[in-house]
């Protein structure tokens, strides 16, 4: 039963409408001339285009009851039957049930609706006391109230529009039952067309709602991307540089063996390698510090800078062999850079798992595609730390060869120590 009830107690009583849909187009601001005489900066041309309606409608309605209250009048004088006259009034009360419902139909439709239910007696006893027409509406309170009714559907939620429709076609059978099928046709197309630009509408904020949910989406997967290309780079540059200087800080007191030019020496290269790890840091970091969007244009480390990672690896103690096959020069920015980091980060790994052992770095091209191996047969040493790190390193270099639309496989060898295979297609990239 509430289920029943609750939309006329909506419609009458507690149901309110929608705000006035934002239109920039419809908005212009109040002339300078006249923002001293107006509350306020703007103003809607739709709304101004229902005030001058309503100010129309109440002119002329008041005109029309007049003139009908005045003919009534004569009839009456000259003996003639008349039901009139009635007084003025109910003249203007007429005119304002009229144009009132108008004015306030942008705003607050609901209200409108309500103001236009209200007066509606009033309208029909003038009209059934001075005209007697058939059916007893003036033509300037059926615009009214169908304007008002297109607004009440567009702006209010279905449950109260059904409400006012109801109320609508009960009042037109109590009114005037012979016109009720007529008016209930009618009113139901207004209602039914504003419910559809209603859901016209709605199905229109969503789509765009969705779509900026996806960009935000989109454009947080590309912050996470870029993050998780930053944690790579940061990764590779300081696991590298710090295993270096880490094993070179054990082992230059030992080789110093109390000789101040070997430690001396021992300790340049340590701070040499600590400037080349900051300025690799710089790099990486360098676009996240610049607050205009600026990228860094130093070149990203590439295969013409292998020797360097096998300097240093050979100055940790390890023994690097380097092998070169097929044509290394015009190989892709991001090809190059994905297999200095993977040498880098194999490099690395055998100095902190492998300390001493003998490593072979296999760097070859294959028609479209780049072939690296990287082996490391077991330490010399007691290999530190295995049992730290969450395995970092590995994913990092899957992830590079995966961008790439290339493959990473590592694990140990049967004989001990450990193998890194990657294969960088660069086919595409060249020939785009």
């Amino acid at each position: 039963m509430t289920a029943v009830v609750r939309p006329f107690g909506l419609a009458l009583f507690q149901g309110d409408a929608d705000p006035p849909a934002a239109t920039p187009r419809l908005t212009y601001p109040v002339p300078r001339l006249l923002g001293i005489l107006v509350p306020f900066r703007t103003y809607n041309l739709v709304q101004a285009a229902d005030l001058v309606l309503a100010i129309v409608l109440y002119g002329l309605t008041l005109s029309m009851v007049l003139d009908w209250n005045t003919e009534a009048a004569r009839t009456l004088a000259l003996g003639g039957k008349a039901p009139g006259p009635v007084s003025e009034l109910f003249a203007y009360l007429t005119a304002i049930g009229v144009s009132l419902p108008m004015a306030l139909r942008h705003r607050w439709p609901l209200a409108a609706w309500r103001v236009a239910i209200a007066g509606m007696p009033v309208v029909v006893w003038v009209d059934i006391t001075l005209v007697q027409g058939d059916p007893p509406y003036p033509v300037s309170a059926i615009i009214t109230y169908l304007m008002v009714l297109y607004s009440v559907a567009v702006r209010c939620e279905r449950r109260i529009s059904v409400g006012v429709w109801v109320i609508t076609v009960l009042a037109a059978w109590m009114i005037h039952p012979n016109s009720m099928p007529l008016i209930a046709v009618i009113v139901s197309v207004a209602v039914l067309f504003g419910y559809n630009v209603r859901v016209r509408r709605t199905a229109t904020a969503k789509l765009v709602k969705e779509e900026q949910r996806t960009r935000q989406a989109e454009s947080a997967q590309a912050v996470l991307e870029e993050r998780a290309r930053i944690a790579r780079e940061l990764h590779d540059v300081v696991a590298h540089h710090m295993s270096v200087i880490a094993i070179q800080a054990e082992a230059v007191p030992l080789k110093a063996a109390g000789d101040p030019a070997q430690l001396e020496a021992g300790l340049a290269e340590i701070r040499g390698l600590s400037l080349e790890a900051i300025a690799e840091l710089r790099q990486v970091l360098g676009v996240l510090r610049d607050q205009e969007g600026r990228t860094d244009t130093a070149p990203q480390p590439g295969l013409d800078r292998v020797e360097e990672l096998v300097a240093n690896a050979r100055a940790a103690g390890l023994a690097v062999l380097v092998k070169r096959s097929g044509t290394l020069d015009g190989l892709p920015p991001a090809v190059q850079l994905s297999a200095y980091r993977i040498v880098q980060e194999s490099l690395s790994n055998a100095m902190r798992h492998a300390p001493g052992a003998t490593v072979a770095v296999d760097v070859a091209r294959k028609g479209g595609e780049l072939r690296l191996r990287i082996t490391n047969g077991p330490g010399t040493a007691p290999g530190e730390r295995s049992g730290r790190g969450a395995g970092q390193g590995l994913v990092g270099m899957r992830e590079r060869a995966a961008l790439l639309g290339g493959t990473l496989d590592a694990g140990p060898l049967p004989s001990g120590g450990f193998e890194v295979r990657a294969t960088l297609p660069i086919a595409e990239r060249e020939s785009a």
